[in-house]
């Protein structure tokens, strides 16, 4: 079979596998993920194995450290893996929901009802949880997911893909309701792109590089966020310690993911004092600073920052500080370089922290927390299938209910429309 025949097997299969799915009650459903869980566990050996094929390719060919970072299964990530699925059956089910039923004057009950979207492709580079953690929530909210992974986690990918399946399996369930691309060949994705019959949504989980070309390439709806220019801003009314305790969490905590600081504003009122004391604690925990003409007059070795500087996702531990005038300033170079996905104000001023709830646009914004907590998980919301920070349909960390859509449902009573 040629590649084009492969990708439409794999779709078509998927539909049919979809219509099953769909169907499956939520008890079926979260004994098939508790199930996948358990197996996750039982099989830590045999996926770290397929995980250290994965890393001595990677380091072979000199991929960055955040990337080897993204791309590395220990027995703690295979067992926050397990986690992630389990707390997935644990969440309610949205399928089958109905709400807003309201009573039209003819008599008629009109409501709507959550429903599977179908079969849901992900795209996503070297993240081998994502395969565990876009599977338990395609799964769950009723839909068929088929996965297409980088080629730096291949090994990885296929191993928990082989897991996974082999609890559809046993569970009498139609495999192809988990499918894991087994080529890196670019073609394959293309393919798949203009399955626009077959698969309703594609999901693309990486850097800005992937996610516009998968946008600029399918034929189907794509849930897109290109990059995660995150800021935190430091209020002229911010306790100092735990500023720079949350700064350093966005920041240092895990630098090379989405939700990391990109972007420190301080107040021009606390910059003589703040700025030094950030500036200190950042370069002990190895992080490279680069600031603007106020921010260097209270740490004159910071390197001077560039235009380029503001709008930078840097995945790294690289930072850029800007000493902003007030609270409008900072909202207005989040508008001119942020990215819609997450901003954090620290601050005890309650008047400024409604405003930058109110006049913040972007998918998540925070007061006096770390904006390492813009992830579908730490939101409660089981294992996140990503982040969109397009407003249609989904913004934001994307859960259970956003692989859903709505029909309408309508009772009656013999009513014909005159």
């Amino acid at each position: 079979m040629t590649i084009a025949e492969q990708m439409a097997k794999v779709a078509k299969d998927a539909r049919m596998a979809a219509q099953v799915m769909a169907g499956l009650s939520t008890a079926v459903k979260n004994d098939l993920l508790r199930r996948m869980a358990d197996a996750l566990i039982e099989q830590t050996d045999a996926l770290l194995a397929a995980n250290e094929q994965d890393l001595a390719a990677a380091r072979g060919a000199g991929l960055a450290a955040a990337m080897i970072d993204r791309l590395t299964l220990d027995p703690q990530r295979v067992r926050a893996m397990a986690d992630g699925l389990n707390e997935v059956a644990e969440l309610p089910d949205p399928v089958g929901e109905v709400g807003g039923m309201w009573r039209r004057p003819n008599g008629l009950l009109v409501g709507r009802m959550r429903i599977p979207l179908g079969v849901i492709g992900i795209v996503y580079e070297a993240r081998p949880n994502v395969t565990a953690d876009a599977a338990g929530l395609c799964l769950k909210s009723g839909n068929a997911v088929i996965l297409r992974g980088g080629k730096e986690a291949l090994h990885s990918n296929l191993a928990i893909g082989r897991v996974l399946t082999g609890e559809l399996e046993r569970l009498g369930l139609p495999a192809a309701a988990l499918q894991v691309i087994a080529t890196t060949d670019r073609e394959a994705m293309l393919e798949l792109l203009q399955r626009e019959d077959e698969i309703d949504l594609i999901i693309p989980r990486g850097g800005e590089g992937l996610i516009r070309f998968v946008a600029e390439h399918s034929r189907i709806p794509v849930i897109k966020h290109y990059k995660g220019v995150c800021h935190v801003f430091v209020d002229a009314s911010a306790d100092f310690a735990e500023a720079e305790k949350i700064a350093l969490n966005a920041k240092v905590q895990r630098p090379g993911v989405c939700n990391a600081m990109e972007t420190l504003l301080i107040h021009k009122d606390i910059a003589e004092t703040f700025v030094p004391r950030i500036a200190a604690a950042m370069r002990a925990q190895g992080v490279e600073l680069r600031g603007c003409t106020t921010t260097r007059e209270f740490a004159p070795d910071i390197i001077p920052a560039r235009e380029e500087d503001w709008p930078a996702e840097y995945l790294d531990l690289i930072l850029a500080v800007r000493v902003v005038e007030n609270l409008d300033e900072a909202i207005a170079h989040i508008r001119t370089y942020g990215s819609l996905h997450t901003e954090s104000i620290i601050t005890r001023d309650y008047a400024n922290a409604q405003r930058f709830l109110r006049e913040v646009n972007s998918s998540v914004v925070l007061v006096n927390a770390s904006t390492r907590f813009a992830d579908g998980n730490q939101l409660g919301l089981g294992a996140e299938i990503g982040i969109s920070t397009t407003k249609l349909h989904s913004f934001g960390p994307m859960g259970l209910e956003d692989l859903t859509t709505r029909k309408f449902i309508i009772y009656g009573d013999g009513q014909i429309r005159p």
